[in-house]
């Protein structure tokens, strides 16, 4: 296991046939190519991105096997495992603890109105129960669970809880956070505001978009990096233009349009999630060329 996670990670896309089963080839192309072609230093499988919550148990565990075994040891791995049935989430964070994932998430509990003594003590059992360090994921937009830094406080007392996917854009918790917690790692979860981010101080940044822009996000790392803060918006404006884009036109299915028309397989989404509009095909060929230039 890596004891270094910080940098850039790619939010696996997850390809799928018409009935809604992993199309396992292009799965492997998707990750290599997020490695390999885009420069990332890992990969977030099963987070948001590869359309997890839409998943059955089986094929949680089909996607943590096939990339471990498929991409390079040199990656750093996340595992994310959060699910409303902690006994499921156990088994997950088990089985990729197993298949030597560097680290495991979990998406705070949601859809019920969680008490924060209840979310602590799921995240307290995940860790007592796998053997693994944990990343709390914070996507409050989506789970509607707000975590203030007191609470951070109390669970980052478990020394097996090592940081946060913080995706939310409250940058005044995140510049506390950065302050109050210097040894934990803090991941971006927003591309459209990773300058900003790493401005704060995050170690590193976990995005969608990265499956087909790593590149870019990497240029904006190395002008922080070299204190080039002008240079680093200017890419971001870059970027934030084809999120912009990519949003407006559908983010999963535009992703996936985007691989394929770069020679990857990339399936469809999974249902309900509609596949790509066709009506925005020359708005997306236009995009690409743009990128690709």
């Amino acid at each position: 296991m890596h004891s270094n996670l910080k940098g850039l990670y790619a939010a696996l896309l997850v390809p799928f046939d018409k009935k809604g089963e992993i199309k396992e080839e292009s799965l492997i192309q998707i990750a290599n190519n997020a490695l390999e072609t885009e420069q990332l230093d890992g990969l977030y499988v099963n987070g948001s991105s590869g359309e997890n919550f839409l998943l059955n148990k089986e094929q949680k565990k089909r996607i943590f096997k096939l990339v471990r075994e498929n991409v390079s040891e040199d990656a750093n791995l996340i595992a994310q495992i959060g699910a409303l049935d902690i006994n499921e989430a156990i088994e997950l964070g088990q089985y990729a603890t197993e298949l030597g994932y560097d680290a495991i998430s979990a998406v705070t509990p949601f859809y019920y109105p969680f008490t924060f003594e209840e979310i602590k003590n799921y995240y307290f059992d995940l860790v007592d129960a796998i053997d693994n360090n944990l990343i709390i994921y914070s996507i409050p937009g989506l789970t509607g669970v707000d975590i203030s830094i007191e609470q951070f406080r109390e669970l980052f007392e478990h020394e097996q809880i090592i940081g946060v996917k913080y995706t939310s854009p409250n940058f005044f918790l995140l510049e506390r956070l950065r302050v109050a917690f210097p040894d934990k790692l803090i991941f971006s979860g927003f591309d459209e505001m990773l300058t900003q981010a790493l401005v704060s101080g995050v170690d590193g940044a976990i995005g969608s978009t990265y499956n087909v822009n790593g590149r870019l996000a990497r240029k904006v790392v190395n002008h922080i990096n070299a204190g080039n803060i002008t240079e680093a918006y200017l890419v971001q404006h870059q970027m934030n233009d084809m999120i912009e884009d990519i949003l407006a036109m559908g983010i999963y299915p535009t992703l996936k349009e985007i691989l394929k028309l770069r020679g990857i397989d990339s399936g469809l989404p999974k249902q309900p999630f509609l596949p790509f509009n066709e009506n925005y095909r020359e708005a997306l060929n236009e995009l690409v060329s743009r990128i690709d230039a």
